[in-house]
């Protein structure tokens, strides 16, 4: 420490010597006998390269080399004088006078007040390595974290003058990678991710392992590789994200990098799952040998059920905790969304069953948040420089920090100095972050498995625990599913007013699933109240949206096509509704989006419904029926049965009984776990049945069929469903006619009256555009 605190104030009164004579920046004058910092007003546009480095770094290199301490570099503009958390690294003078020392510059995260005055001495300010890597670092979970939300030009500039100031920090090109990459700037992205790996060879800031051989001396290709198909990935280019990833398989495999090889396998997997792909004849089969016999034979998903199980053996076998976490996620959304079917075309199938298991989707999660109990042990080389200085940065926050590197800690053979390197640190934010994804894939899982309760749950366990440390993405889908809850269960009211909160919180922009939710809410009103110019915009809305490229946008195209369909529907064009979702269901088919299909197809059942062709519906409501058995979907289960109940219905009194018992089936889960709108559909679809059995009679039995018309009809308001609140007051008006009971039935008239005219005046109202602007 004497020699490093020796070489401070060397470095301290060579910058004094060489730079006060430069009055064109008017740099301070640094005076021994003056303890204080003056203000550094243009030093900003200084080229310190060229006045110091030059000299300095021989002097720095050569001490570096005889010491082999860490090197200090002089980062003292103003623009950069904060970066660090308001801590100053000072320079050790003979003169150790009691003098007070200004507070620094704002940085970029708000210093407790205890840490801003601490004695000083005089000297220059500096920064040393370490701490560049570790405020580096930090910024980049920023980015990652806030996405598009985080300052791009402001941000921009600091790692400009930054890599100006200090060329040999190759991670400032990184970091204005992944600046232009979460801004969607994709030439900027491209550029920086080459400098990166021009400058560094990708040995900096990588959670890998060196290959057992290989070509160190020619950089780590393999590497570059990944990052640039991750980008691609991210830009919605998945044709060439897949083609140089399997390219970047074929160099892990020839430079025996097998952790390089078990995240790209890992990245591979993600890319088939996440956006639609074909076929993928000719790539994988000639690029990854496992798969290399049989990969012309193998559909898409058995490609990424094998890629799978293959990364996932790659990364348990290196120990990588964090991969294997990421896998157990990766195959529990596997497992949830696709019926698992034979690998070869022969063999025996009789024991074979062709469905998705939830007791294995739930297996995979539990083993995936084991993650955050052994965290500790995870094994991998992470080497990175500046890791130690992260933690270092987050401990600086506590009242104690403000004596790290004073003038105590540093005197005499105190070789305790660097002893914060080593205080135990929280769990990492990538920990947290995966843990949090568990809970919310166990969130989609119970949404698909028809359990409002759990699915609530869980997504309050993750916006109460996990939200601080995870991404604004998932964030934002957190509160996506509370408001969508609120929405079946609550009403719109409540729902635009929880919407009106979070996108004061989250920014709206391109994408972004708070502004496609408001598109949702904004569409399902519009039906609701008949506005159908407004649906049709809204839908249109959805349309531009998704990206053009094929297999890209999957979510949002089937979205938009399935809104599109509807919206016809309710406007009576059911032969135009029907030709939408049959070119929407052969999309899902190509694509294997095994969910989709069955809501597609419960929507063609739907259509020839209202269109009068119940014939050709039931065979529409059976097959859905079959893909939501398949793939364990008990509420859409529920909405297909009591579809099917509407359509048996349909055919007369005498099939009134085939369907009552349809209706009983579905009902003790659509009652327990359904929304407002399907169970007042249950609760008429109930009434009707009873309506048209002949053997019923309502002047014995009147509450049998009044309780769910009311109960319907009350439900209905709340959601402003004119047409089906109409239907129920409608039945009422009926019920009570039978009954004698006329003042009744001349106020469920006048009900029925109210609804069908605001029906119809919704139809001719040309309403303002409401998009920008929340109810």
């Amino acid at each position: 420490m004497q020699g490093v605190c020796h070489l401070l104030t060397s470095i301290g009164i060579y910058c004094k010597e060489a730079l006060s004579s430069c009055s064109a920046y008017e740099l301070p004058c640094l005076d021994d006998s003056s303890n204080e910092l003056e203000a550094l007003s243009e030093y900003e546009n200084m080229d310190l390269e060229n006045i110091v480095f030059e000299k300095v770094n021989k002097e720095i290199e050569a001490r570096k080399k005889a010491s082999e301490e860490v090197s200090f570099h002089l980062h003292a503009p103003k623009a950069l004088f904060g970066l660090v958390e308001d801590i100053k690294v000072s320079a050790v003078s003979k003169s150790q006078g009691g003098d007070k020392c200004r507070e620094a510059s704002p940085s970029a995260h708000a210093p407790n007040d205890a840490m801003r005055e601490f004695d000083s001495i005089s000297g220059a300010f500096l920064r040393t390595n370490w701490q560049m890597q570790g405020y580096l670092m930090e910024q980049a979970d920023a980015i990652e974290k806030h996405g598009s939300s985080f300052s791009l030009n402001a941000f921009e500039l600091i790692l400009r003058q930054l890599q100006k100031l200090a060329p040999e920090l190759h991670r400032v090109h990184f970091l204005r990678y992944l600046n232009s990459l979460y801004h969607d700037d994709y030439f900027a992205a491209l550029e920086n991710l080459h400098r990166y790996f021009d400058y560094s060879a990708g040995t900096e800031g990588f959670d890998f392992a060196q290959p057992s051989i290989g070509c160190n001396s020619f950089g780590r290709y393999e590497i570059a590789l990944l990052c640039l198909g991750m980008m691609h990935f991210h830009f919605g280019h998945p044709k060439q994200a897949l083609d140089v990833l399997t390219e970047a398989v074929c160099l892990s495999q020839q430079h025996s990098n097998d952790t390089c090889l078990a995240y790209t396998l890992a990245a591979i997997s993600n890319l088939l799952s996440e956006i639609g792909i074909s076929t993928t004849t000719g790539i994988l089969g000639s690029s990854y040998s496992p798969i290399t016999s049989i990969g012309t034979t193998l559909s898409v998903q058995q490609q990424l059920f094998v890629l799978l199980k293959e990364s996932f053996r790659r990364a348990e076998s290196l120990k990588l905790k964090r991969l294997v976490a990421a896998n157990h996620l990766a195959m529990a959304k596997f497992d949830l969304t696709h019926v698992q079917r034979p690998l070869l075309s022969f063999g025996p199938k009789t024991a074979m069953r062709l469905r998705t298991c939830p007791t294995n989707v739930c297996k995979e999660l539990r083993l995936a948040s084991h993650l955050i109990s052994d965290f500790v042990s995870e094994s991998s080389t992470m080497t990175t420089d500046g890791a130690f200085s992260t933690s270092w940065l987050k401990n600086l926050q506590k009242p104690m920090g403000s004596l790290v590197l004073t003038q105590e800690n540093v005197s005499g053979k105190d070789s305790n100095a660097f002893q914060f390197c080593a205080q135990p640190s929280s769990i990492p934010g990538s920990v947290l972050q995966l843990v949090g994804s568990s809970y919310l894939l166990r969130a989609t899982a119970w949404e698909a498995y028809g359990s409002a309760p759990l699915t609530r749950v869980n997504t309050l366990i993750y916006a109460t625990c996990f939200s601080d440390g995870s991404s604004l993405s998932d964030v934002a889908l957190a509160h996506v599913k509370l408001i969508q809850h609120l929405a079946v269960f609550k009403g719109y009211k409540e729902a635009f007013s929880a919407l009106k909160i979070a996108e004061e919180k989250f920014l709206s922009v391109s994408k972004s699933r708070i502004l496609l939710l408001k598109l949702q809410l904004l569409h399902e009103r519009s039906l609701h109240r008949g506005h159908l110019k407004l649906a049709q915009k809204v839908c249109d809305e959805l349309g531009v949206m998704a990206s053009s490229v094929t297999g890209v946008d999957m979510d949002l195209k089937t979205e938009a096509s399935l809104r599109h369909a509807r919206t016809l529907l309710a406007a009576n064009q059911f032969s135009e509704a029907a030709a939408v979702a049959h070119s929407l269901f052969c999309m899902c088919y190509k694509f294997n989006l095994q969910v989709e299909n069955a809501s597609v197809l419960l929507l063609l059942a739907e259509i020839h419904k209202k269109s009068g062709n119940a014939v050709l519906g039931i065979p529409y409501a059976l097959a859905s029926l079959s893909f939501c058995q398949l793939l364990n979907l008990d509420l859409l289960k529920a909405s297909a049965t009591l579809t099917l109940a509407e359509l048996w219905l349909s055919f007369g009194p005498n099939h009134a009984k085939m369907a009552s018992n349809l209706i009983q089936q579905a009902l003790p889960l659509i009652l327990g776990h359904g929304g407002l709108e399907l169970r007042a559909r249950a609760f008429i679809a109930e009434a009707k049945c009873l309506l048209s059995d002949p053997s019923f009679s309502v002047s014995q039995n009147p509450e049998a069929v009044l309780d769910p018309l009311r109960q319907a009809s009350e439900e209905l308001q709340v959601l402003e469903y004119h047409e089906l609140a109409a239907e129920a007051f409608y039945l009422i008006a009926i019920v009570f006619d039978k009954l004698g009971r006329l003042a009744e039935r001349e106020e469920a008239a006048a009900l029925f009256k109210e609804h069908v005219l605001a029906l119809e005046n919704e139809n001719r109202q040309d309403e303002v555009d409401p998009l920008l602007s929340t109810p």
